[in-house]
Formats: structure tokens, C-alpha cells, sequence
């Protein structure tokens, strides 16, 4: 049976109306007029971006303290409420959702990067089905359309407002729910079963990056003697990028490596070597890409290139991998501000080796790396596929036509 019919099956006859979202229900702001004390500590609980951004059900596990005062004219959140960030640094990633899945015995606010929509009480909507159907690929595609923005991408509400959501024979609430119900049902199961399949195949991952980083440790330490030592600016050219989060190209032909793990496309280059890349604030200390070629940098993040015939360049990054974390955190204690300065990364002490030594680590390291990091070969690529197959279901069940497609 093909995805179409079974979803037809599914909905037995009935039809799916596609509801203007501003029509159905209430959209209201976050907490307003704010500092960052007022979310450190106190007496009353509120619901922080980063959870709505990363986990689709929210219950009080994810609450913090907050100062805010229980008689200010602010909504508090109720069970069944669909949250939204408002804002982030990448279209895609703008309007995450979550749903209120409990009944808190206390007030709950909203963060101020935050707003929730509430959808009206005669309206069947399951909070189970709306935990699903907004974070499928059916409405994210939408949502991103409703943000705009350079350097950082905004919720335009009033485009919001008229986001279409499907519900299955809406005047019938007793046939709507039981069909939802279903689709919950199956998509949670299947969310279940790739959670404990996620779980042990992190657990291993966890095992063989541990396993990891105590041989790559052991191959990089020296006696104080055994080698030569010298300050990584001696041997290294280093300096941050220009460009900006506007520079990126969905389509560009060059790699253009920002302050994450994430790799982002540009039309232009401003680099042509081998070269480590690390974020300039943010992931302090994280070493993320090792580059050979042309590239784009963000403005924000370090490019590092050996200059020396002393020195492999991938040593010198499984060197960092293992070393300089540790060596900025303990420059950066006391800071005003967490982020990297360039003379910090100049003194860097990192051992000179043989030529000869330094390929042979790097030959062990990079069968290492590959076992436990690549996406093609580990144990990332199985979790990813575990991750992609729900999805797939996911979108399936959702997979509703509008009313011009039913007719066509």
C-alpha cells in the first residue's frame, strides 16, 4: 500500500480543511520589557528559548527560575499551547515549535524571544498532533516563509497569521480527534522506538569517542625535552575572515565556514589553502573544520594556516583537537567577554616533532576520526538515518492535500 492511500484509508472519506492559523487562534507575545537578571533565579518559572528550539513536547522538566512578578499583564502558558521562537540566524532554523504537553500547578511565562498561538477551545487540535504536524517539513517549509531578515531572520506575525494548517473534518470533533489520535499514535511509537534506537547507538558513540580522544591524547604527548616546542603564531599565519551571515548562497560554489559546526555556501572566496577553522566566540575552544582549498570565513571566526615547513597541517589540527579547549578556557577565566582574542591563539605552545612522527599520528588519527566522527562511515551516519526515517513517516502522515489537488 502506497503512503497516499493509507493516509486515504486513514481518513475514511473525510475531508481535510486547510485553516487560516489567524482565524483559529490566539497569537501572544513573551515576556516584554526585560534584562538578563530577570531570568536568573526568582521565585516564579518561565519556559527559555533553547527549549522550545530543541525539544517538541515541553513539560516542567524544562523550566527555569525567573524574576518576573506574577501580577505584571503577561499570558501565562497553558497545556496544549503551541510555542515558537521568534527569531534566529538562519531562516530554516526560525519558528522552531513546541507543545505545552502538561498541566503546570504553577504560573508559567513565556520567554521575550519567544510567542505562543492558542488555538480556539471549539477547534479539534490535539496537543499530540500539533507536536508532530509543526515540526514537520509540510509546515516548517511555510513558516520559514513567514521570516525575513539580513544577519538575523524574523517572524513577521502578520505573515504568520496566515499560515494554513489542515485538520481532519473539523465539524465533526469526535471523527477528527479519533484520526488524529491515530496519527499520534503512530508517530509516537515510531518517535519511541527511534529514541531507544538513538540511545544506544549515542552510547556507543559516546564509548568510541572516548576511546578516541584517550589514544589520540596518548599519541600527543611529549616530554618536556623530547621534542622541540614552539608558540603557534612562530609558525602559523592567523587571522579571522569578513564575511557575514548576508554573504551566504543556498547555491554558492565555495564553503563558507561560520562560528558552528554548520557548513554554509558562498559565491566568493577569500581564501585558497589548507587552513584549521575555529569560532571566535560562541564554541570556545572547539576546533570544527580542517580545510584545503578555497573558502569564505565569517568575520567572527579564525582561520589558522601553517606557515612552517616544521610542521603537517592535520598534526597540527588533531594537536588542537586535543589540547587547545583546555588552553583557552583557562586564558578566558575572568573575562569579561567569552571570546577568543588573537594573541590568545598566538601563544599557543604546540610540539614540533619529525615531519616523519607527525604522518605516522596523523595516518592513526585520521582511521580513528573516521570510525567516530565521519557521517558516512560511523555511527553518526546510523543515527542520522534513524532520525531521517521518522521524518519520512512523519511528512507521510501529513502529506494532506489542499483543496485545488483533491480536485486535480
Amino acid at each position: 500500500m502506497s503512503g497516499r492511500d493509507f493516509l486515504q484509508k486513514l481518513l475514511d472519506g473525510e475531508r481535510v480543511e486547510w485553516l487560516v492559523l489567524g482565524d483559529i487562534a490566539e497569537i501572544f507575545n513573551g515576556l516584554t520589557g526585560k534584562n538578563k537578571s530577570d531570568f536568573e533565579g526568582g521565585d516564579e518559572k518561565y519556559i527559555p528559548y533553547r527549549n522550545i528550539f530543541s525539544n517538541p513536547a515541553v513539560d516542567s522538566m524544562f523550566l527555569e527560575a525567573a524574576n518576573v512578578s506574577p501580577s505584571e499583564n503577561q499570558n501565562t502558558v497553558r497545556f496544549g499551547d503551541i510555542l515558537f521562537t521568534a527569531s534566529s540566524e538562519t531562516a530554516d532554523e526560525v519558528g522552531m515549535s513546541s507543545v505545552v504537553m502538561s498541566d503546570f500547578p504553577h504560573a508559567v511565562y513565556l520567554n521575550s524571544f519567544s510567542f505562543g498561538v492558542r488555538v480556539k477551545q471549539q477547534i479539534p487540535l490535539l496537543p499530540g498532533f500539533a507536536k508532530h504536524l509543526f515540526r514537520s517539513n509540510l509546515m516548517r517549509s511555510e513558516i520559514s516563509k513567514t521570516a525575513s531578515g539580513v544577519t538575523r531572520f524574523n517572524i513577521s506575525k502578520e505573515r504568520f497569521r496566515k499560515l494554513q494548517i489542515p485538520i481532519p473534518c473539523p465539524d465533526n470533533p469526535k471523527k477528527s480527534l479519533a484520526i488524529q489520535s491515530e496519527i499520534v499514535r503512530i508517530l509516537d511509537a515510531f518517535t519511541e522506538l527511534t529514541a531507544e534506537l538513538t540511545a544506544e547507538l549515542t552510547a556507543e558513540l559516546t564509548a568510541r569517542k572516548k576511546q578516541y580522544n584517550y589514544y589520540r591524547d596518548q599519541l600527543l604527548r611529549f616530554e618536556d625535552g623530547e621534542v622541540e616546542w614552539r608558540m603557534l603564531g612562530e609558525v602559523a599565519d592567523i587571522g579571522t575572515g569578513s564575511s557575514n551571515r548576508q554573504d551566504e548562497k543556498a547555491d554558492g560554489i565555495y564553503p563558507f565556514f561560520v562560528r558552528s559546526k554548520s557548513i554554509l555556501r558562498s559565491d566568493t572566496f577569500e581564501f585558497d589553502e589548507t587552513a584549521i577553522v575555529i569560532p571566535g566566540e560562541g564554541g570556545i575552544g572547539d576546533i570544527f573544520h580542517y580545510v584545503e582549498g578555497k573558502y569564505a570565513l565569517h568575520q567572527r571566526a579564525y582561520r589558522i594556516s601553517p606557515t612552517s615547513n616544521l610542521v603537517n597541517a592535520k598534526f597540527l589540527y588533531h594537536f588542537m583537537s586535543s589540547s587547545f579547549k583546555q588552553y583557552i578556557l583557562m586564558k578566558s577565566v575572568g573575562a569579561t567577554a567569552i571570546s577568543i582574542r588573537k594573541p590568545m591563539i598566538e601563544d599557543f605552545k604546540i610540539p614540533i616533532p619529525p615531519l616523519a612522527e607527525q604522518e605516522r599520528i596523523v595516518a592513526i588519527l585520521d582511521k580513528f576520526d573516521a570510525l567516530t566522527n565521519s557521517l558516512t562511515e560511523g555511527l553518526p551516519r546510523e543515527i542520522e538515518l534513524r532520525q531521517k526515517q521518522y521524518a519520512y513517516y512523519r511528512d507521510l502522515l501529513f502529506s494532506f492535500p489542499k483543496a485545488q489537488e483533491a480536485e486535480g
